[in-house]
């Protein structure tokens, strides 16, 4: 048991987190980085790429940033076959990649339904197609969703979110039972309402949105992008290779929870 520890490690390990130039991805980047994983990561332009790249730079992280469109199958096909050759074949994937249109359904064009789910749900089965025959040959690989309280809840203008990150979550559950045999692992990990520069204007005291989270969290607090790491670290790593299609839900207790009685 002495070196139990080693089985959190991800020394030599090469890990893909697509969309990681800034906030989730990046962060969970950071934490890969600590814990010893070389990092690689795509942007949907040069301009995010470069920002990105600046921003490891300046964490002491070296990265590698490569401008991919996660909807385009061909490009993400030569996009892993480019970092197999320059990197390493791909140990870790996560699927962070996304976007949010907040708009009522029955204002909501098809067209912008459409888009949310080719971004957050076929670009996360796109990719994983691409990186699983590599990880198969390699006897092992670990596949990371970001999905999101929306797998779960519903909420006002949010239709095409959740029905993509609800998809996401059954996606996950499928690729584990399809490809478990392999030794590869996957899951999903659920943030709460994270301090991001996204969300800055949401925090301020007196802000009734802010009352509201943390009034529906028993932690009574956003979640740092810190409280990303230890989780996704977990769940690259050797100590949960017996932990598959499971969602792990970082929210501060927020789906456990009720909320507060009106005074």
């Amino acid at each position: 048991m002495e070196n139990f520890m080693n089985s959190f490690s991800l020394q030599g390990k090469v890990a893909l987190i697509t969309g990681a130039s800034y906030g989730i991805g990046f962060n969970i980047a950071r934490g890969f980085a600590a814990a010893g994983a070389t990092i690689v990561f795509n942007d949907i332009n040069q301009e995010l790429v470069d920002k990105g790249l600046a921003a490891y730079k300046e964490e002491g992280i070296p990265a590698h940033g490569y401008v991919c469109d996660v909807t385009d199958e061909a490009a993400v096909n030569e996009l892993v076959k480019k970092i197999e050759a320059e990197v390493g074949v791909i140990d870790i994937l996560v699927n962070n990649a996304g976007i949010i249109k907040r708009i009522p359904m029955l204002e909501m064009a098809a067209a912008d339904f459409r888009k949310v789910i080719d971004i957050d749900l076929n670009g996360p089965f796109i990719v994983s197609k691409a990186v699983i025959p590599g990880m198969i040959k390699k006897g092992h690989g670990k596949i990371i969703n970001i999905c999101s309280m929306m797998s779960e809840l519903g909420r006002e203008t949010v239709s095409a979110y959740a029905a993509a990150k609800g998809g996401l979550k059954m996606l996950t559950k499928n690729i584990a039972s399809e490809y478990g045999e392999y030794n590869i692992q996957c899951n999903g990990i659920g943030p709460g309402y994270i301090e991001t520069p996204q969300t800055a204007p949401l925090r301020v005291e007196g802000h009734p949105f802010n009352s509201f989270i943390i009034s529906k969290t028993p932690a009574a607090r956003w979640g740092k992008p810190e409280d990303l790491m230890g989780p996704a670290v977990f769940l690259a790593s050797d100590a949960s290779d017996f932990v598959n299609g499971h969602i792990l839900y970082v929210d501060g207790g927020i789906l456990a929870y009720i909320g507060k009685q009106p005074q």
